[in-house]
C-alpha cells in the first residue's frame, strides 16, 4: 500500500467496519485484509435484508461518494441486474442541512460581496438538502427577482476528492483480486465517477448544460428549464429563475386522466428529442426531477449529470429502432456489436442465437403494451451475459428511456408508448434522407478520404522503413495472467526475505564468536540485535504465510 493510502488508514477503517456490518467481511477475506476478526461479528439485524437492499444500505451509510457511485451504477443496466438498479435508485441522499451561517459565507465568498447587497431577502430554511447541496429561496435585490440558489456544502470537495481517492484504491484491489468482478471494469468506473463528480462539484458546468437545454428547446414553449442568472453563478453556487409547480411524482394518481396522459405525452416527445435528435439529454429523468406548473408545462431540474450521443451514434440508434419493430436480428446484432465493448468473435453466434428468441419474446407483442425499455434492457443484459458491456453514454440513455417509458405509464397505463414515438422517429429517419443532409454526409466522407489520402502513404513509408532497418517492434498483451504474476512475486519476496534472514543469523552467529565489544547480557550487543531482528523478521514472515493460508 503507498505512503497516501496510509495517510487515509482511519477510513479504511470505516469502510471495513461498514461492509462487515452488512455482512460483506468475505470481500475483505479475498482483498486480504488482516484486521476483519478484531473488528467483530457482523450485525445480525441486517442479516433479514436481501444482498441488494444490504448494498443499498452499506453505500447510505458510507456516505455521499459511495452514495453517487451507487447512482451511477444504477444508470448502467449493461453493468448489473435491474433487481439491483431498482434497489440503488432507492438511494436517499437527505442530510441534516448546514448551518446558515456557513452558507451565507459561501455565497459572500463567491460574489465578493455581502450577502444583503445581492439579495433582499434569503431564506435560512433550504428548499432541499442534499450531501453535496442545499436549494434555498431568494429574491435579487436590484433585479427583484424570485431566485432559487444551489449552495455547494462547505468542506465537501475535499471530502468526496479523499473518498475517490480511497475507492479506486479499492476498485484497483478489487479488480487485480477478484477475476469474477475483473468483467465489471471498476478501476474504470472508479475513473468516470471521479471525472463525473467532480464535475458536479463545478457549478458552473450545471449552468452550461442548462443552457444547453434552453437553446435546443427554445422554440417549444411546453418543456423548459429554468433561466440561469449568470452573474450570481460561481463553481460553488447556481443562481435559478424560482419555478412554482408540483413535481410529477405528486401528480400520478392525482390530476385527471386527460390531463396525465397530455403530461405523458409530453415527456416522452421530450426525451426522444433529447436523445435522437439533440444528442444531449436528461440522465435521471425520475418524476422527482420534473416539475408540473400551474399551465401544464415540464421543467427540467438537477442537470448535474447529462449524456452526450454523437450524430452516427443517434442515426444507429435510428436504424435499431426500425430493426427491431422489424425484428431484423442481423442488423439489430450488428448494431449491438457495434456498439459493445469487450468480448471475442466466437461469442458473435452465440449471441445471435440467444438475440433470436429474445426477439421471439416480442414478436406479436401489441404495440399499446410493447415495453421498447425493457426490450432495450434485455438486450443490455444479454451483452452482459457475454462480458460484453456498453459506453456508458449509451447505457445511460438506455437507463433514461426506461426511466421515461415507466413515468409515461404511471402517469397514463393504456398510452400507447410506441405509437407517440412513432411519428418522431419517422420524421428523423426521413431527414436523413434529405439533400442537404446527404450532402453533409458526403463532404464527411470526401474529408476523411483526403485526410487518409494524405496521412496514410507517409505512415505506410516509416512502417516499410523501420522493417528495413530492423527497428520494427511487435507488442503483446497477456491477459488473465495477474494471479500467477502475484503468485511469483509473493514467492520472490518471501523468499529474499528468507535469505536475507538467514544471512542475518549466520551474521549474528559469527560476529557472537569474535566477542567484539560492546556486551549486552555478556555477548557482543550486535550480535544479540541482529538475533532479535532476524527473529522478528522470521515471525512475521510465518504470519503472512499462516495467514494467507497457502502452504
Amino acid at each position: 500500500m503507498e505512503f497516501r493510502a496510509i495517510t487515509h488508514l482511519g477510513r479504511f477503517k470505516d469502510i471495513a467496519v461498514i461492509l462487515i456490518r452488512y455482512g460483506f467481511d468475505d470481500i475483505l477475506d479475498r482483498l486480504g485484509f488482516p484486521a476483519r476478526r478484531l473488528l467483530g461479528p457482523r450485525d445480525p439485524a441486517k442479516a433479514a435484508m436481501t444482498t441488494w437492499e444490504r448494498i443499498r444500505h452499506a453505500l447510505e451509510d458510507l456516505g455521499p461518494t459511495f452514495i453517487k457511485f451507487g447512482q451511477m451504477m444504477s444508470l448502467r443496466p449493461d453493468l448489473i441486474p435491474y433487481s439491483l438498479i431498482r434497489e440503488l435508485r432507492k438511494l436517499r441522499d437527505e442530510v441534516a442541512p448546514v448551518p446558515f451561517s456557513q452558507v451565507k459565507t459561501v455565497v459572500e465568498k463567491g460574489l465578493e460581496r455581502p450577502l444583503e447587497e445581492v439579495f433582499v431577502q434569503f431564506e435560512e430554511q433550504p428548499l432541499a438538502s442534499a450531501s453535496m447541496a442545499q436549494v434555498h429561496r431568494a429574491v435579487l435585490r436590484e433585479e427583484r427577482l424570485p431566485v432559487a440558489v444551489k449552495v455547494q456544502r462547505p468542506g465537501i470537495r475535499q471530502v468526496i476528492k479523499k473518498d475517490l481517492y480511497i475507492l479506486e484504491v479499492i476498485a484497483n484491489e478489487i479488480h487485480s483480486r477478484m477475476e469474477d468482478f475483473q468483467v465489471y471494469e471498476l478501476p474504470k468506473l472508479a475513473q468516470e465517477l471521479r471525472r463525473s463528480m467532480l464535475r458536479e462539484l463545478d457549478f458552473t458546468l450545471e449552468a452550461r448544460n442548462i443552457r444547453i437545454f434552453r437553446t435546443n428547446f427554445q422554440h417549444l414553449t411546453d418543456v423548459f428549464a429554468p433561466a440561469v442568472v449568470d452573474a450570481y453563478c460561481t463553481r460553488q453556487m447556481l443562481t435559478m429563475e424560482l419555478i412554482r409547480g408540483r413535481r410529477l411524482a405528486e401528480v400520478i394518481g392525482a390530476d385527471g386522466l386527460e390531463v396525465r396522459e397530455a403530461l405523458a405525452r409530453r415527456g416522452l416527445q421530450a426525451m426522444i428529442k433529447q436523445i435522437l435528435e439533440d444528442g444531449f439529454f436528461h440522465a435521471d429523468p425520475h418524476p422527482g426531477n420534473i416539475l408540473v406548473t400551474e399551465d401544464g408545462r415540464l421543467c427540467f431540474l438537477d442537470w448535474g449529470m447529462v449524456g452526450r450521443l454523437t450524430r452516427p451514434v443517434r442515426h444507429e440508434l435510428i436504424d435499431l429502432i426500425h430493426a427491431i419493430v422489424g425484428k431484423d436480428s442481423e442488423r439489430v446484432l450488428e448494431i449491438l456489436m457495434a456498439f459493445a465493448r469487450g468480448g471475442h468473435d466466437e461469442t458473435y453466434e452465440l449471441i445471435h442465437r440467444e438475440l433470436l428468441d429474445l426477439l421471439d419474446a416480442y414478436h406479436g407483442v401489441p404495440l399499446r403494451q410493447f415495453d421498447l425499455g425493457s426490450l432495450l434492457m434485455d438486450m443490455a443484459n444479454l451483452l452482459r451475459d457475454y462480458r460484453l458491456y456498453l459506453p456508458s453514454d449509451l447505457a445511460m440513455m438506455i437507463r433514461s428511456l426506461i426511466t421515461a417509458e415507466g413515468t409515461a405509464r404511471e402517469l397514463a397505463p393504456d398510452l400507447n408508448v410506441v405509437k407517440e414515438a412513432e411519428g418522431q422517429v419517422r420524421r428523423l429517419a426521413a431527414e436523413r434522407w434529405r439533400p442537404a443532409e446527404l450532402l453533409r454526409g458526403v463532404r464527411r466522407s470526401l474529408r476523411h478520404v483526403a485526410q487518409m489520402q494524405r496521412d496514410v502513404p507517409p505512415r505506410f513509408l516509416r512502417i516499410l522503413d523501420k522493417i528495413q532497418r530492423g527497428d520494427l517492434e511487435v507488442r503483446f498483451r497477456h491477459e488473465n495472467l495477474g494471479d500467477l504474476r502475484r503468485t511469483l512475486d509473493n514467492m520472490s519476496n518471501r523468499l529474499t526475505l528468507a535469505l536475507i534472514i538467514a544471512a542475518m543469523i549466520i551474521g549474528s552467529s559469527m560476529i557472537i564468536t569474535t566477542g567484539v565489544k560492546p556486551f549486552l547480557f555478556g555477548y557482543p550487543a550486535l550480535g544479540i540485535i541482529g538475533y532479535l531482528v532476524s527473529g522478528v523478521l522470521g515471525l512475521w514472515l510465518v504470519f503472512t504465510i499462516l495467514r494467507s493460508r497457502r502452504y
